[in-house]
């Protein structure tokens, strides 16, 4: 007898890692050269003491630290943290009492919300619900429209206008069938900040069809120029939509700290949309220890390990990217910590081709773009590009970009 189990599950794709791991599987990495991983987004600078301290005092501590089961909504003290750092970070003003909610960090939140959103009565009336994401994207916005039961679509991403989102290319009837919008600023893999107008323009297509706006901000902090990178909530309030209707922006300090392992973040917006997360994560059972809720707020209070953390990534680009630029067309992206870039000429645009053999020959490992993305009318946009994530230190960085350009040169 099979196992009763959920047919959503048979929807999913291979995760791009699995994938790369399928690829390479038969490559044998050159042992003379010690391995270096640019395929993976994992944070890799010190994590802040700020944040260890506090969290080894809460440890210690049996009111605030393991002995205590934590409630789903989070302490009043880390929801002002998060308030407060919206207020500092963007100029704007949102409720920790209505529209704040601690999460563990963004992925498993960015996942969540779609179960939320969705109405599963749509399905009865056989009008399949639509989730529209970029692409190429962050896999789990598809995952999540898939076990929601609804279809994704995808919006492509225009390499001539900075990697902008074409939301004008998604048909009319597409979007009166969307119920939730992913949308990642700044990008992963591309780095692109969106500006006003085209939040402007999300904005204008959610009054009209009533979708939901989910902005994942987690590279929000890793910038390389003076003007921070524009937040949804932000773009929102200036455009005087205060009450952030429909909207919903979701963050962590993984990426901003340096710490991954924590599984910290926050989700703010449209406090109707709390409301019935906060009910939903209830009955999830995705409550934050109280130990991780104080380093968090610790964390977010401080802005001097971010300045520095913003410092080493702008030093290690500003040494990497000129050798790349030899042989590859790399661009400083607005934001974030990857290069996404076309393959050497060399590899004619085959980007698995091109992983296998940096592998093979020099050891680097680098994430094949069209494993980020998916084909739509016979195209994928992440296909003939690679994703590089410059997160180890800086010698590391210069090492690949110097075996990346011995492989490009053959």
């Amino acid at each position: 007898m099979s196992l009763p189990l959920n047919p959503l599950l048979q929807r999913l794709q291979p995760y791009p890692f699995e994938r790369l791991r399928a690829l390479v599987a038969d490559v044998t990495p050159n042992p003379a050269l010690r391995p270096i991983n640019l395929g993976i987004g994992e944070p890799r600078h010190p994590t802040p003491a700020v944040l260890t301290a506090a969290l080894h005092a809460a440890i210690d501590e049996a009111s605030g630290g393991l002995a205590a089961y934590p409630a789903t909504a989070g302490t009043p003290a880390l929801r002002a943290a998060c308030a407060d750092w919206l207020q500092r970070r963007y100029g704007v003003t949102a409720d920790p009492a209505t529209q704040v909610l601690p999460t563990l960090g963004s992925r498993e939140a960015l996942f969540a919300l779609a179960q939320v959103v969705l109405d599963p009565r749509a399905f009865a009336q056989g009008a399949q619900p639509v989730v529209v994401c970029p692409n190429p994207f962050y896999q789990i916005y598809e995952g999540a429209a898939l076990l929601a039961g609804a279809t994704p679509w995808y919006a492509p991403s225009d390499p001539q206008r900075n990697f902008a989102t074409d939301w004008d290319s998604v048909p009319e009837a597409v979007w009166a069938r969307t119920r939730l919008v992913y949308a990642c600023s700044p990008g992963n893999p591309t780095g692109a900040v969106m500006p006003l107008a085209e939040w402007q323009r999300l904005f204008e297509l959610s009054d009209r069809y009533g979708f939901v706006i989910a902005s994942d901000e987690c590279y929000s902090e890793i910038y390389f120029r003076d003007e921070p990178p524009l937040g949804a909530l932000q773009a929102a309030a200036a455009l005087g939509r205060r009450d952030y209707q429909r909207l919903i922006m979701l963050t962590s300090l993984s990426k901003r700290s340096n710490a991954p392992g924590l599984r910290s973040g926050f989700v703010a917006g449209d406090a109707a949309l709390i409301r019935a997360f906060t009910l939903y994560r209830t009955y999830h059972g995705s409550a934050m220890s109280l130990a991780v809720q104080r380093a968090s707020a610790a964390a977010w209070a401080d802005e001097a390990h971010v300045s520095a953390n913003r410092a080493l990534y702008r030093a290690k680009f500003e040494r990497v990217t000129p050798i790349l630029a030899q042989v590859m067309d790399v661009r400083l992206p607005d934001a974030g910590f990857y290069l996404w870039a076309p393959v050497p000429t060399r590899f004619g645009g085959d980007d698995t081709a091109f992983a296998r053999e940096l592998l093979a020959q020099y050891n680097v490992t680098v994430l094949p773009g069209r494993f980020l993305a998916r084909e739509v009318q016979g195209h994928n946009p992440g296909a003939g590009r690679v994703r590089m994530a410059l997160v180890a230190d800086v010698d590391e960085c210069l090492e690949a970009a110097e075996r990346i350009v011995r492989c490009a040169r053959g």
